[in-house]
C-alpha cells in the first residue's frame, strides 16, 4: 500500500512540474496554486483532526523550508532544461534522507532497500549530469538544481519526524500546504520586481492549469506525508523519486529534449532500484 501511495504521488508530482516548466509566467502559476491549496486545505482542515502541539515547530520549519524550494524550483527552471533540473533536484534527496536517517534518526534500512535507494540516487545523477556539455554549459542550472535538491532532503526529514508526532496526517499534510501556499504569494509578489519576473504579455498562466497542477501538487504530498507514517524515510524518499522516469519521457515528448541511451540505461537502473525497494 505504501509503495502503490508513493508511486501515484511521483506521476502526479511530475505532472505538475512539467506544468510549471511549460507555463512562460511560472510566477503566476505558482500564485494560482497557492490560491487553490489555500482552498483545498481549508476544506480538508475543517473535515479531519489537527496535528498535535508535538507536531508544530516541525510543521513550521517544513512551511519555511518548502518556500525556499519553490524559490529554487523557480531559479532551475528558469535557466535549465526540464529533463536536466528536475532529476539532478529530485536525486540528492534520498542519499541526504538515507545518510541522516540512519546516522541521526537510526532508521537503518536492510541491505536489499538500501541498494535500492543508493541504485535510484545514482541514476538520477546520471539524468541529471548528461550530456556533460549541458552541465558544463549551464552551471547555474547545476547549482540551483542542487540547493533545491537540499531543499527537499530538508523538508522530507523534517515532515517525516513531523507527521509520526502530529497524530493526523491528513490534518498535517492540510496545514503544511495551506501555509505554504498562503506564504508563496507574497513571495511571488517580491518576486515580480526582479528579473525573473515575466514581461506584461506573459503573465497570463491559466487558472485551469493552475487548478490542475496545485490539485496534484497537494494530493502528490499528501501520499507521501501518509507513506512517511508508515514506512522508512530513506525508502520513501527514494521511491518518490521514481518520478523522474516520468519527467524524462515528459521532457523528450511535451518538451522536444534530448535522452539518448545512456539517460534510458539510467532511467531502467531507477525502475529497478524501486524494485528492490518494494519487494519486501
Amino acid at each position: 500500500m505504501v509503495v502503490a501511495a508513493v508511486l501515484v504521488a511521483a506521476v502526479l508530482h511530475a505532472g505538475w512540474n512539467a506544468i510549471a516548466k511549460a507555463v512562460p509566467d511560472r510566477l503566476g502559476l505558482f500564485a494560482r496554486m497557492s490560491v487553490v491549496d489555500v482552498a483545498l486545505g481549508a476544506v480538508i482542515i475543517a473535515l479531519v483532526p489537527w496535528p498535535s502541539a508535538a507536531a508544530v515547530p516541525w510543521l513550521l520549519g517544513s512551511v519555511t523550508v518548502h518556500v525556499l524550494y519553490n524559490l529554487g524550483l523557480i531559479a532551475a527552471y528558469h535557466v535549465g532544461d526540464f529533463n536536466q533540473t528536475y532529476p539532478l533536484a529530485r536525486g540528492i534527496g534520498p542519499l541526504v534522507v538515507a545518510v541522516v536517517s540512519a546516522t541521526v534518526l537510526s532508521e537503518a534500512l536492510p541491505t536489499q532497500h538500501l541498494a535500492g535507494v543508493v541504485l535510484i540516487a545514482g541514476a538520477i545523477g546520471v539524468l541529471g549530469l548528461t550530456p556533460w556539455h549541458r552541465v558544463r554549459n549551464n552551471r547555474r542550472a547545476v547549482v540551483a538544481a542542487v540547493l533545491t535538491g537540499l531543499a527537499i532532503a530538508t523538508y522530507t526529514l523534517l515532515d517525516g519526524i513531523g507527521v509520526r508526532r502530529s497524530g493526523s496526517p491528513l490534518g498535517y499534510a492540510a496545514w503544511l500546504l495551506a501555509l505554504h501556499a498562503a506564504l508563496t504569494v507574497p513571495m511571488v509578489a517580491l518576486i515580480r520586481r526582479t528579473r525573473w519576473a515575466p514581461s506584461t504579455e506573459e503573465r497570463r498562466a491559466p487558472w485551469a492549469l493552475a487548478t490542475a497542477a496545485g490539485t496534484m501538487a497537494m494530493f502528490a504530498y499528501g501520499l507521501v506525508l501518509w507513506a512517511q507514517a508508515h514506512g522508512a524515510l530513506a525508502a520513501v524518499a527514494a521511491l518518490r523519486e521514481s518520478s523522474v522516469v516520468v519527467a524524462a519521457v515528459l521532457g523528450v515528448v511535451v518538451f522536444r529534449e534530448p535522452l539518448g541511451r545512456i539517460r534510458i540505461v539510467a532511467s531502467v537502473a531507477v525502475a529497478v532500484g524501486v524494485v528492490l525497494l518494494a519487494v519486501p
